[in-house]
């Protein structure tokens, strides 16, 4: 199995938003991947609680796929590559790390 940690920091003030309204946002767009890309075997999408660090990312995806190949072909969806031009108008930063387990 393959694990995919992505975490993004947000900017605040895009289309008049904080950082978290935007996060909130995002995570409901990310939850609707889980039905339309088959490779995903299991996926959790999680907004950084209001009461921790503000230095903290606002979104992180933990999704789980049962082998490099299907990550690649996650990457690679069309609907990926749609969530991804979303955040990608938001992010101030990215992390991500993806390992076997």
């Amino acid at each position: 199995m393959i694990r995919h940690i992505v975490m993004f920091k947000l900017k605040d003030g895009v289309n008049g938003k904080t950082a978290m309204e935007n996060a909130m946002e995002a995570q409901r767009e990310a939850e609707k991947l889980k039905e339309l890309i088959p490779s995903i075997e299991k996926m959790e999408v999680v907004c950084n609680s209001q009461k921790a660090d503000k230095s903290n990312c606002e979104l992180a995806l933990i999704c789980d796929f049962k082998d490099i190949d299907g990550l690649n072909t996650y990457q690679q969806h069309p609907e990926h590559l749609k969530f991804g031009s979303l955040i990608g108008q938001w992010k101030e930063s990215r992390a991500c790390i993806d390992y076997e387990y």
